[in-house]
């Protein structure tokens, strides 16, 4: 289910004056590029992505067929897909084949043959389709004709070379499959493994072939009809994605996804140069994962263009219907290292409804702040940050939740009222042209806490550590801020020790 992080990073790179004349999916992949060539704009795949029912790409084989067979070709079949999600993501196997202006391959295994099969658009079939995405043990091969068809994620993930053999001068590569140096225990994880190292060795041997070629059309050769250097630009998440059961579980979903994958994609675009990447193993590498916590977050409330102060721009948004929403994912991923640093801090992706402007509108690589020192004695923030572009301009939402002891009690005020301010450019030091005041409500912060998830535990002892560290930090702050500096009439008082 990570071809819902690779939606977008599509998404980020369309809306770049970029021109892609080939794509190429395999695997998951597949069904972004079935859904491009359906006809889908980025918008729309987003969308789609985002209601989903992840629980109809799963479904069970008639049960004679469980309790008759003395060995089972697979765990399930692919009703759900044909009949569920491919229907929803708007994949249409007529439009494919009449698609026109970018062609289209899809990368199918012949598994009577043990080869990958390139599938030009107006070739393929739902078949095809199918088979591209029939992983062993999950689901049985698809026949056609002699030939039995399975996934070629085992011997080819990306097909780089096709590409090439077309001309290809530059590789846009969106690279989901893990590369990091830690071997995890467990089936499931093991079988990630080798899919891992299938992935990534049938990458490396495609990037030696290209660097081969690079070298004769560096000697004046022309190899495939390139007349310059082959450059590569591969876009990939800076630790592992959540592996399917977490999607499934409700751990992570869709939309978080898809804004981790615009934020990584406008990432690369804005620090990109025209040499590209290496053709290396290094490129990629993944950071080890640590364990953290992540959880979603929606706030929303009056909010008004051409207003500067929170509260008024609150009071004429609502009077106006104009509700701004922010819908937040955010990821501690190092839980030790959180608590440590002063600003503790963490990563915020996610994306802005807001009438004026639109909705669904994804935003970049934001920050997050739990409890960080104030400009003032006895303030913490909770920061809330997220940049975005609309109609080519950058804009910059920030917003602070103030915590400190005023009097009367509003503890709870403080911890769910954010007072937000948009800003026009990359940061908050550009012009104020609006604001508003978005807050958590009780059944917003029930679903918060139904989205926690501990990353990269490998026991459930481990999990349950994380959250009590997490939990006695949450606690900790808001006594200190709560109990220990208040005093009677309200001024301050020496924090006690505990």
């Amino acid at each position: 289910m990570r071809v819902a992080y690779q939606a977008g990073v599509v998404r980020a790179l369309l809306e770049e004056p970029l021109r892609f004349f080939h794509a190429d999916g395999t695997s998951g992949g597949i069904i972004n590029l079935a859904m491009l060539l359906s006809g889908l704009t980025v918008d729309q795949m987003c969308d789609r992505w985002r209601t989903v029912n992840i629980k109809d790409f799963a479904s069970l084989m008639p049960l004679d067929r469980y309790l008759s067979s003395p060995g089972l070709e697979a765990m399930g079949d692919a009703d759900g897909i044909v009949n569920r999600v491919f229907p929803h993501l708007g994949i249409d196997v007529s439009r494919i084949r009449a698609a026109r202006g970018m062609e289209g391959t899809f990368n199918v295994c012949n598994f009577s043959r043990k080869t990958n099969e390139v599938i030009p658009h107006d070739k393929v079939d739902l078949d095809l389709l199918v088979a591209g995405m029939s992983l062993p043990i999950f689901m049985p091969p698809v026949r056609k004709g002699e030939d039995l068809y399975t996934d070629s994620v085992w011997i080819k993930d990306a097909n780089l070379m096709e590409a090439v053999r077309r001309g290809a001068e530059e590789l846009w590569v969106v690279w989901c499959i893990g590369n990091t140096g830690e071997y995890r225990t467990g089936v499931f994880n093991q079988y990630v493994h080798m899919i891992e190292l299938s992935a990534n060795g049938a990458l490396f041997e495609e990037f030696d072939r290209i660097q081969e070629i690079n070298a004769r059309i560096q000697r004046g050769e022309a190899a495939f009809g390139q007349t310059r250097p082959i450059r590569l630009h591969l876009i990939r998440p800076e630790y592992p994605l959540p592996l399917d059961p977490e999607l499934y579980l409700g751990e992570i979903d869709t939309a978080s996804l898809i804004a981790m994958g615009y934020s990584d994609g406008k990432h690369y675009l804005e620090n990109r140069t025209d040499e590209g990447l290496p053709f290396e193993p290094e490129t990629t590498k993944m950071k080890d994962g640590t364990l953290g916590i992540a959880f979603r977050e929606t706030m929303a409330g009056g909010f008004s263009l051409q207003e500067s102060d929170p509260e008024e721009g609150q009071r004429k948004g609502k009077a106006a219907g104009n509700i701004l929403s922010l819908h937040a994912a955010v990821e501690i991923v190092d839980i030790k290292r959180f608590r440590e640093e002063p600003a503790h801090a963490g990563r915020l992706t996610g994306h802005i409804d807001f009438r004026p402007f639109g909705g669904q509108i994804p935003g970049k690589n934001g920050v997050f702040n739990l409890f960080s020192p104030g400009d003032q004695p006895n303030l913490k923030l909770m920061v809330y940050e997220l940049p975005f572009e609309r109609d080519g301009q950058d804009y910059y939402l920030a917003g602070r939740k103030e915590v400190r002891n005023d009097p009367g009690f509003d503890l709870w005020k403080d911890t769910t009222t954010l007072y937000t301010r948009l800003h026009q450019g990359s940061d908050k030091t550009g012009p104020v042209v609006g604001a508003g005041v978005l807050t958590l409500g009780p059944e917003d912060l029930i679903k918060l806490v139904t989205t926690i998830r501990v990353t990269n535990a490998k026991s459930l002892k481990e999990k349950s550590e994380v959250i009590g560290d997490f939990t006695r930090f949450f606690l900790g702050e808001l006594a200190d801020s709560y109990l220990n500096h208040a005093a009677p009439g309200g001024g301050p008082t020496p924090t006690p020790r505990t």
